[in-house]
């Protein structure tokens, strides 16, 4: 189980910059340390849990790179050409005999090259006379089309290290070296919660001033995303004892408590106190837009944080405080969010001191360029805006005004995750 030491978030200031906050999680967070092995169909996504050292070269054997003809180098014409007996022939996946000086052995693509040769010309460069010998031109040089062993990977080579979120090209990478099982991070396990009394659960009866419940299952889908086995833990309702007592009775039974809504400064928003009554409190408030009411507190050493209530902010928080601290306690190796630079086809004005998020679609403009157009509405309740967008702009601390034609930092959706 994941435990965190009650200054683990400690800041001493009013706001804490995105920066500030992913550094001190990347810095004190302690990864869960359990690992578990599962095969390799299996292992998309997960974190892997030790080195792996190939144990063989990639490729394994000198192989030709194409179809053709291969030949020793000492028998390269000078000039002209050569004709050359064709002396065998050699497939992928077939044993080669070894070839005498002069002679030129058929070959294709993935075939071991036969002892003697070290060229190969493709079959397209050639032609056979009437004798079925194949003739070579001049001007190839030695080693030509020839995929020498280790080229790829060479063996004792780390060629995935650990704490890497697994792709399926490092899954390729471990098959290729015969490997049917990878040890990695167990799974994460995240509680999640919504607060309110203003919510109703979809399925349920919902008041005529009450909202269905959508942030929860956005949180949960994101934690899916990462890996995460994710515990539902329904709605607290805007009672400030029953809400610590229920985080307090969780706390113990996951890595990581995740609740969304309540971390404002209204009467109603409990979150905030009842994080102090049931733990410790560290952190309120984050110079980020949307989303600065940011709670992390810890409870019985299991870390905790709370999101905005405005489905907007809350998916932004999660993808910048939340996602690193998953990483974080997985053992992954930190996996910064780069921005690709686009045009920005909006004006825009912030405050210094406070990095923001703007949502935007992407076109390709006359000239080639991308070209980032702003949503037309501001408002963080706006679901709309995640769905009629391709991404988020990023504006960093220093930037107060953007004009048509800056260049901007852009996020698009499918890699926030």
């Amino acid at each position: 189980m994941a435990q965190l030491s009650d200054d683990c978030f400690a800041f001493g200031g009013p706001m804490m910059s995105v920066d500030e906050a992913v550094a001190i999680i990347a810095a004190r967070v302690k990864p869960v340390g359990e690992t578990e092995a599962v095969a390799l169909v299996d292992a998309d996504g997960r974190i892997l849990a030790g080195d792996i050292v190939a144990p063989l070269a990639l490729p394994p054997f000198r192989n030709s790179a194409v179809d053709g003809y291969a030949v020793s180098g000492a028998d390269l014409p000078a000039s002209g050409e050569r004709a050359f007996r064709v002396a065998g022939r050699v497939q992928a996946g077939a044993s080669a005999q070894p070839a005498q000086a002069g002679q030129a052995v058929r070959i294709f693509t993935g075939a071991p090259m036969p002892d003697g040769t070290d060229t190969v010309f493709m079959q397209e460069d050639v032609r056979i006379d009437d004798a079925g010998n194949v003739i070579l031109p001049s001007g190839l040089k030695v080693g030509a089309n020839v995929r020498p062993s280790g080229e790829d990977i060479p063996r004792g080579h780390v060629a995935l290290a650990s704490g890497r979120r697994l792709r399926p090209q490092d899954i390729a990478v471990a098959a290729a070296f015969g490997l049917t099982t990878l040890d990695v991070v167990r799974r994460l396990r995240v509680g999640v919660f919504s607060t309110g009394d203003e919510l109703a659960a979809p399925g349920s009866a919902r008041s005529e001033a009450q909202l269905f419940d959508s942030n929860r299952f956005m949180l949960m889908a994101m934690l899916r995303r990462l890996g995460c086995e994710v515990g539902d833990l329904g709605i607290l309702r805007d009672e400030r004892a029953e809400l610590a007592a229920a985080l307090k009775q969780v706390a113990r039974r996951y890595d990581l408590i995740l609740t969304t809504g309540g971390v404002s400064t209204g009467e109603e928003d409990h979150v905030r106190a009842g994080i102090e009554q049931a733990g410790s409190l560290v952190l309120w408030r984050m110079a980020i837009k949307p989303g600065r009411p940011v709670a992390m507190g810890i409870i019985d050493g299991t870390p905790l944080i709370g999101l905005p209530g405005n489905p907007v902010a809350s998916f932004v928080t999660f993808v910048h405080v939340v996602r690193p601290t998953v990483l974080a306690l997985s053992g992954a190796v930190p996996s910064p969010l780069l921005p690709m630079p686009v045009r920005a086809a909006f004006s825009y004005k912030k405050k210094s001191g406070r990095r923001e998020y703007v949502r935007v679609s992407l076109r390709r403009t006359a000239d080639g360029a991308l070209e980032a157009t702003k949503f037309p509405r501001e408002g963080a309740g706006l679901l709309s805006s995640l769905i009629e967008t391709d991404g988020l702009v990023e504006l960093g601390e220093s930037v107060v005004r953007v004009e048509p034609g800056d260049a901007v930092g852009f996020l698009g959706y499918a890699d926030l995750l």
